[in-house]
């Protein structure tokens, strides 16, 4: 009886010391407060919005205007605006009243936006006014335009007229070149991603024009359709192309500068292309005889 409470003894004492051991192993090391002393504090930090480039007074800012810097959440300048979709989407289109300079911070009271009173006077050059007209997904370049960026208007309009010839009949002529948009739609930035809820084609577009210009635009709009075409940002003269020269989609220049008509575009469509249509003979031959000419 005896031996069996020994041996019971002896196997608890055991468990209990394999027990120990084993939370020993487990705790995490003491730490050293040398150590500790030396270790650098873990910073936080968080991205805000830059200026990309150097942006000039007056300046519409384009989503690639936009960049992005990091630095330390409690070191955050008052008045930055941090990278999210919703701050870029109101920079964008927003006009800047001073310099500023690539990596500058973009501030709210450094900006007028969209909707602000006065925003629209201020955008326009001396002497200069607002035009707008309507497009759609395909006119209005899909929805590709942005504020500052500047562009032709093209006017594309047919003339029901049966005496003109067939390739006389559409004709397409740019009404207007080289002007700025500095609106889309009543909020005069889109921003909105591509796929996103908030994407939607613009119905309107707002041009900086002279006063000649908004009349030829008044009667361009009740002749036909509208179209925008965006130039290249650079300069023709950096681009190294010699604006004089143009050709036609068929390889011949347009009948009358600054016109391109249906028959310039389609030489199918022009009378000159026409064949005649030539009588056809057949001959009919009947026994032995001599044959017979029809003609049709």
């Amino acid at each position: 009886m005896m031996l069996r409470i020994t041996v019971f003894v002896m196997m608890s004492l055991g468990l209990l010391g394999f027990g120990t051991v084993a939370w020993i192993s487990m705790m995490p090391p003491a730490s050293d407060p040398a150590v500790e002393a030396n270790a650098a504090p873990v910073v936080q930090m968080d991205t805000i919005l830059v200026a990309s480039r150097d942006l000039q007074a007056g300046t519409l800012v384009k989503p690639d205007d936009i960049g992005t810097v990091q630095v330390p959440r409690d070191k955050i300048p008052e008045g930055a605006s941090l990278d999210t979709s919703s701050n870029r989407h109101q920079l964008a289109g927003a006009m800047v009243r001073r310099r500023v300079p690539s990596g500058d911070l973009l501030l709210g009271r450094e900006l007028l936006r969209p909707g602000d009173h006065g925003f629209l006077a201020a955008v326009l050059n001396s002497g200069m006014r607002a035009v707008t007209i309507g497009v759609d997904a395909i006119t209005g370049s899909a929805g590709l335009i942005w504020p500052g960026d500047r562009i032709d208007v093209l006017l594309t309009h047919q003339m029901d007229d049966p005496a003109r010839p067939v390739g006389r009949r559409i004709a397409a002529e740019t009404v207007l070149s080289n002007v700025r948009v500095i609106a889309i739609d009543q909020q005069l930035v889109q921003g909105a991603a591509p796929g996103s809820s908030e994407s939607k084609p613009a119905a309107t577009v707002t041009l900086e024009v002279t006063g000649l210009q908004s009349e030829r635009v008044s009667v361009a709009s009740r002749l036909g359709r509208l179209s925008l075409v965006v130039r290249a940002a650079k300069s023709v003269e950096e681009l190294g192309a010699d604006p004089s020269v143009e050709v036609s989609a068929v390889g011949s220049p347009p009948a009358r500068a600054g016109i391109t008509w249906a028959g310039d575009v389609s030489p199918a469509l022009t009378t000159d292309t026409v064949v005649k249509n030539l009588p056809s003979v057949v001959r009919v031959y009947r026994g032995n005889g001599d044959g017979q000419e029809y003609k049709f």
